[in-house]
């Protein structure tokens, strides 16, 4: 949203006088006083609707899903209007029958916006916004709406001056929903996610998440470690780009692999222990759980309880798993992730891999495929630091 100019505002100023007999002087001051305030310097304070002159019959509204702006277009009386929500501002178009956009330079507007759920009323005056052409082809009022983002909003319209209205006013009404900005939609996104699909590690643990975008599609990641997870498997860490879960019970032919994941990701239990293991499958890998209770926790957060899952036999990923009590003390020695160099058990770690014989401690499973990369690179890295990883025994 631009802001009006200083000159479209003063003469806004002045001409608001055409508006007068339809408020009263105590209105039009309040209005006056208003005019291009952000929506956080309000009071707050509920307001009344001015009486206006006899005006054309509201219409009912007849929205259609995009005007030539991206706004929403409805029928009132022989105008078409197309009105736009946005977060720095209130915006309108008006065409006439033939949808050609009029000159509105000598219109005025008076929008009065009501939450779903609240029964404060925000008034604001609209003034024309002339374009390149300086031509007044929107009526516009420049205010911060971004604290109301995601909220279903209801505005009533009132316009005059609009050639072609027979100098009787327009009244409507428009629903919607303020848009969120960018930077609202990214924190949305990255709350509704919750955990790195590759370290199952909650976002922010490591510092500001990072985007990985595949196609259309976007999800965060914990730290730069586990970019290439996402990009080279995408299948995996989109779950949207799966088929949908299938849940059956598990039979004799799962014997082997259920003896290998051992315990349910959800509940930390030995598999067997609530009956026969559910075995559910459209997520990259067979996931057996210990019963139906522990599904909608999976469906939930599917990436989070795969990361937890040990690594599958013969895979050509690198094998990485979690370290344990045995390990203490060459994980106190090793102190840091030599990919990352974050303390090790900055992502829920210490995880471990082995490379030419040597037992390396990683704070997450997605630094695992560049250590392998270039093993003697780390493990010269660590002699540097004066630290001999484990032989495996």
């Amino acid at each position: 949203m631009k802001s009006l100019s200083l000159s479209a505002m003063a003469t806004g100023m002045m001409l608001i006088a055409s508006v007068a007999p339809a408020q009263t002087g105590q209105e039009v001051e309040k209005h006056a006083a208003h005019a291009g305030h952000e929506h956080a310097a309000h009071d707050h304070s509920e307001h009344q609707q001015a009486t206006m002159p006899e005006a054309m019959p509201e219409q009912p509204p007849e929205a259609k899903p995009a005007g030539p702006h991206g706004g929403t277009i409805q029928q009132v009386g022989q105008f078409q209007i197309e009105t736009m929500l946005e977060p720095g501002g209130i915006r309108l178009f008006t065409y006439d029958q033939q949808g050609q956009p009029l000159e509105l330079k000598g219109a005025r507007g008076l929008a009065t916006l009501q939450i779903e759920g609240d029964a404060k009323r925000y008034r604001y005056d609209l003034f024309p916004e002339a374009g390149q052409d300086n031509l007044a082809k929107s009526l516009a009022v420049a205010v911060d709406l971004s604290k109301i983002a995601g909220r279903k909003v209801e505005l009533a319209y009132q316009l005059v001056g609009i050639p072609g209205a027979e100098r009787k006013p327009l009244q409507f009404t428009a629903n919607g929903m303020v848009p969120m900005t960018e930077a609202q939609q990214v924190a949305a996104a990255i709350a509704a996610q919750k955990t790195c699909p590759v370290s199952g590690q909650p976002l922010g643990g490591m510092g500001k998440p990072i985007p990985v975008t595949v196609g259309d599609q976007t999800v965060y990641v914990c730290c730069a470690g586990c970019i290439d997870a996402v990009k080279e498997n995408s299948a995996k860490y989109f779950p949207q780009q799966q088929a949908k879960l299938t849940v059956t019970e598990a039979t004799a032919a799962d014997a082997e692999a259920i003896k290998q994941q051992q315990l349910c990701p959800v509940m930390d239990e030995p598999l067997g222990g609530m009956g026969t293991p559910l075995k559910v499958t459209g997520l990259g890998r067979d996931v057996f759980l210990c019963c139906k209770g522990c599904l909608k926790f999976l469906e939930k957060e599917p990436q989070k309880y795969l990361a937890k899952l040990p690594p599958l036999p013969n895979a050509e990923k690198p094998q990485v798993v979690k370290a344990t009590k045995a390990d203490a003390q060459f994980v106190s020695a090793q102190k840091l992730c030599p990919v990352m160099d974050e303390p090790l058990d900055a992502m829920g770690g210490p995880y471990k891999t082995v490379v030419e014989g040597r037992v390396v401690y990683l704070c997450c499973p997605g630094c695992a495929k560049k250590l392998h990369a270039d093993p003697a690179g780390y493990l010269a890295k660590l002699a540097k630091q004066g630290i001999s990883p484990p032989a495996v025994k």
